[in-house]
């Protein structure tokens, strides 16, 4: 199976269990309800974001939040199916950094689409410390984020080594 293959089956994997896991919590929960999972850390709880990430934006203008949570996701979203689709990567770890946003993206997108905000339910604490509640879409994107910032330590240490012995890249590549 091929690259896009692969990934296009993760990306509608993702995209499923998000939805799923959110109507799963609609259905359930009223607005506001939690539940404790693991005493001390995690909790469920019914939350309803019209913003960003921490509710950022979240009183702006109806206008506002459409273009910077939908037309601008849009997109970024037709932009990463671009990238996905004309990647030479030798590395998977790009190609899947944009398949996780991809299907983050097209998750919260949904949300907003149908419902005029995003459900968020995974809600994390420890001791006093707590966490903005999330969903599968942003941890998805979080990953992502994180895998771009391997990819970079990565792409650093090759170039760096390719400065310090030239000789090995070239007779590395006949």
């Amino acid at each position: 199976m091929n690259r896009i293959w692969r990934l296009s089956i993760l990306i509608v994997t993702i995209i499923l269990v998000d939805q799923f896991s959110k109507g799963m919590v609609q259905d359930k929960f009223f607005l506001g309800e939690s539940i404790n999972i693991i005493p001390g850390l995690l909790n469920f709880s019914y939350v309803q974001n019209p913003g960003a990430a921490f509710g950022f934006m979240a009183e702006a203008g109806s206008f506002l939040r459409g273009f910077l949570f939908i037309v601008i996701p849009m997109l970024a979203c037709l932009w990463l199916v671009y990238l996905i689709w004309t990647s030479k990567e030798k590395s998977f770890i790009l190609p899947l950094s944009y398949s996780l946003i991809l299907a983050g993206a097209c998750g919260n997108l949904l949300d907003r689409f149908s419902l005029g905000y995003v459900v968020d339910f995974i809600d994390f604490f420890y001791g006093k410390n707590h966490f903005p509640a999330f969903n599968f879409a942003d941890s998805a994107i979080s990953i992502a984020a994180a895998l771009l910032i391997l990819d970079f330590f990565i792409q650093l240490k090759n170039e760096l080594k390719e400065e310090k012995d030239p000789e090995s890249h070239v007779s590395d590549s006949n």
